[in-house]
């Protein structure tokens, strides 16, 4: 069942104006406390827009999303779905969408089924004339409803062998698959026209088998599912939904940021967006800046004659480091020329966005050995920055490259952190730190 809950995680984040379908996230490796999710591959795609992550089933950013919903988030959505044996939300933790859960597969279509009904889970009737039961209930608006089914319709169908004169008769299918851990299982369930359908492929005694992965083992088997009920049929994968008749528009965007195409966007794309919900923004990648003839260095103003406009990626230091994870080349610009005033370099570019301390976290010390007791600071910061300078109560502490993390020497009490990066700009966010023996009251 695991990966089967993620299309969920994307359609609350949708709805909470985290994200809409190219949203740029980081598949890179993340910290949660002692938790450290990881990819099925062991890899890490670098800078991955959210309908791709959704349709590759990478772990990473479903996690990083869950984290930051609200109101309970996707075991909220459990909850109200009616899913029978939950225990407490923190036995899931972040595992929660990477199959820390159980569910029946009647729970999981009528999850699925939610989806073509736009966001509304209604009661499962077993027979044509028995009563409705429980209301309707709207959990995800119509529009994240249709806009995770047209990610999951982009799903490629699994590969099988053609015959000699086949005719391509995919059917129009939103679907998902999950492999449960240790290969228990294999899971994929599927949206089109008025079915939903979920294949379960393993064995009662729920031994683990190599086969059982879900786009090689149950995929096949939806997939023909469909075709023998649709045969001649033109079904949707978005069902009844349409979206000329729901709050949705197209929009044109940078197709290597996601943002809203700047001046200088080498090449745009196409968007759905949720007006009014989904967050949008003119891209700042791309930027032209004057640079010496003579030195081949960034100038500090345009001087005719003597400097060309050229543009450059001034990708933020966290996506800078994945994309040389990655094996990324990218296009940074030069270091300023050497008469350039610190007044000049802070007139323009991105301030630094401060990552560690987390906003909102009281941090713990424990009593012993406190001398051992460090709390990481780190920043993202625009692309042309080598250094940053911290400071705790414009006490300065330590200074480090731009994408490496300081370790402060921690001690208890309330202090303002402060971050400059090495063209004047700045950020500071507030830092609680308690002993262990409080936190006890």
């Amino acid at each position: 069942m695991k990966s089967t809950l993620k299309p969920f995680v994307y359609a609350l984040a949708m709805d909470q104006k985290l994200i809409h379908p190219m949203s740029l996230l980081k598949d890179a490796p993340r910290r949660y406390g002692a938790f450290t999710p990881e990819n099925y591959d062991q890899l890490f795609m670098g800078p991955v827009f959210a309908r791709d992550a959704l349709i590759a089933s990478r772990n990473v950013p479903a996690v990083y999303l869950q984290a930051n919903l609200q109101n309970d988030g996707l075991y909220g959505l459990l909850q109200a779905g009616g899913v029978q044996g939950l225990k407490e939300k923190g036995y899931y933790g972040l595992a929660l969408c990477l199959g820390g859960a159980e569910l029946t597969m009647e729970e999981l279509l009528r999850l699925y089924a939610m989806l073509p009904n736009g966001g509304v889970l209604k009661p499962v009737r077993k027979l044509r004339d028995s009563a409705d039961g429980e209301e309707p209930l709207s959990l995800l608006s119509p529009e994240a409803s249709y806009l995770t089914l047209d990610i999951l319709n982009d799903n490629p169908p699994p590969a099988g062998e053609a015959l000699v004169g086949q005719v391509d008769d995919d059917p129009d299918v939103a679907w998902k698959t999950g492999t449960s851990f240790a290969f228990r299982d294999a899971w994929a369930v599927g949206v089109s026209g008025p079915y939903v359908i979920a294949v379960w492929v393993g064995n009662f005694a729920g031994q683990g088998n190599p086969a059982f992965i879900g786009r090689q083992a149950a995929g096949p088997l939806l997939f023909e599912l469909f075709r023998s009920l649709g045969s001649g049929e033109e079904w949707r994968a978005t069902g009844n939904l349409s979206p000329g008749l729901l709050n949705l528009s197209k929009v044109s965007v940078c197709a290597n940021t996601g943002d809203l195409p700047g001046r200088y966007c080498p090449k745009e794309s196409e968007s759905w967006f949720i007006p009014g919900v989904s967050p949008i923004k003119v891209s700042t990648i791309h930027r032209a800046v004057p640079v010496s003839r003579e030195t081949g260095l960034r100038a500090c103003w345009d001087r005719p004659g003597e400097t060309d406009r050229q543009v450059f990626e001034f990708w933020p230091s966290d996506l800078q480091h994945i994309f040389r994870q990655a094996g990324i080349a990218i296009k940074v610009p030069p270091e300023y020329e050497a008469d350039c005033s610190l007044d000049e370099k802070s007139a323009s570019g991105m301030m630094p966005v401060i990552r560690a301390p987390v906003d909102g976290v009281r941090y713990t010390l424990r009593s012993d050995p406190r001398e051992k007791e460090t709390i990481p600071f780190s920043a993202a910061v625009d692309a042309d920055v080598k250094g940053l300078f911290w400071f705790v109560d414009n006490r300065f502490v330590g200074r480090v490259a731009a994408d490496e993390i300081f370790f402060w020497q921690a001690e208890s009490g309330d202090f303002t952190v402060r971050v400059v990066d090495d063209h004047g700009r700045a950020a500071q966010r507030a830092l609680h730190v308690g002993m262990a023996r409080e936190a006890v009251h």
